[in-house]
């Protein structure tokens, strides 16, 4: 069901007819749609509160006078905090949990092979779009419900994020068990040096700033001046893959947010300033379709095309970068002009790099 069938609202600025129209679920929904709910929910949690709660947790800790066992943690994330730049710390155990199966299974989330890779090189996929939340790239890769093992045997993927989340107790433990390691140039380097090959580096290409992008429709990707992963693939001799995940800015609405609003200036300047910035979104509840911070159940479809052959240069030229990321865009345009028809995307759009 389209994103506009769950979000009815009049035309606004009309006073009290400014109002929403709800629909609540009805009460006999099947219980494995109710499982795919709360393990979307607990998602959607821990990636906007997790980090916090956890800072939280660790604070209550010290102040109820286990002041050891915050001192042992305190030593364990020292003794431990490169190890996010090493590669991570992944747990089989966690990346098979049941609640990963239904959280797939909510919307659906579906990866599709184009080409074999082999296991004895090393590979930097660029995932396009960002989206609100990364759904598709964190199931896809932070999970093993959607088959990335059997359609690339021999590959261990890592989901590449900001390296702040990892400075939060408890939180980066999790996000490690997942397989998620920090974007840095030292983290990116360490997965794609490794000798024998068979590490895939997964880097959302847009990052903060495409995300503000981020709406039912959106074709909008920031692209154009995103060239760092371009130069470390070539000092690495790593090969490039372009990803495309139809449906990935489908899941939630946005407020409306131009280039030159208030909202975008506020926002812009949040990225700027910490890194990271706050898409205003909204899309259906838990017990109603009508409003909420749950993705709509839109199917997702991650699609991984050609890789692009990288010879290594330990020094390219800022021509020879320039040439190599013109090639990655062409090739991103092409797997998403091949693939657009099968995914209800009109003859006549495209994708847009800025």
């Amino acid at each position: 069901m389209k994103a506009n069938q769950y979000f009815l609202m009049k035309n606004p600025g009309v006073g009290n007819a400014d109002m929403v129209k709800i629909e609540f679920a009805p009460l006999n929904i099947p219980l494995n749609r109710r499982f795919q709910t709360a393990a979307v929910l607990q998602w959607v949690f821990c990636f906007l509160f997790g980090a916090q709660c956890c800072f939280c947790v660790y604070v209550v800790i010290v102040l109820n006078g286990y002041w050891h066992v915050a001192a042992l943690y305190a030593l364990w994330l020292y003794l431990d905090w490169d190890t996010p730049q090493a590669g991570g710390r992944r747990s089989d155990w966690v990346r098979h949990w049941t609640v990963w199966k239904h959280f797939g299974d909510y919307f659906p989330i579906h990866l599709i092979k184009t080409c074999d890779l082999d296991p004895e090189r090393n590979y930097l996929m660029g995932f396009h779009p960002h989206g609100i939340l990364v759904a598709g790239a964190f199931g896809n890769f932070c999970t093993e419900y959607t088959g990335f093992r059997e359609l690339y045997p021999g590959m261990t993927p890592y989901l590449h994020t900001l390296g702040i989340w990892f400075s939060f107790p408890f939180f980066r433990d999790y996000l490690m068990s997942s397989g998620v390691v920090s974007c840095s140039k030292k983290s990116l380097t360490h997965v794609l040096s490794q000798k024998g090959g068979g590490n895939v580096s997964i880097i959302v290409i847009g990052g903060a700033a495409e995300s503000l992008e981020a709406r039912p429709g959106s074709l909008v990707l920031e692209a154009l001046n995103r060239k760092g992963f371009v130069k470390i693939a070539l000092r690495c001799g790593a090969h490039l893959v372009p990803v495309f995940s139809f449906g990935e800015n489908d899941l939630f609405n946005q407020l409306k947010n131009p280039k030159g609003s208030l909202v975008r200036t506020i926002q812009e300047g949040m990225r700027k300033t910490l890194g990271f910035s706050l898409p205003l979104f909204h899309a259906r509840g838990v017990f109603q379709y009508s409003l909420g911070f749950m993705p709509f159940r839109q199917p997702i479809y991650t699609i991984v095309g050609e890789p692009i052959v990288v010879e290594r240069n330990v020094s390219p030229s800022s021509d020879e970068v320039d040439r190599l990321h013109g090639c990655y865009l062409g090739a991103l345009a092409k797997l998403f002009e091949q693939h657009k028809a099968e995914y209800g995307i009109l003859e006549n759009q495209h994708l847009i790099f800025t």
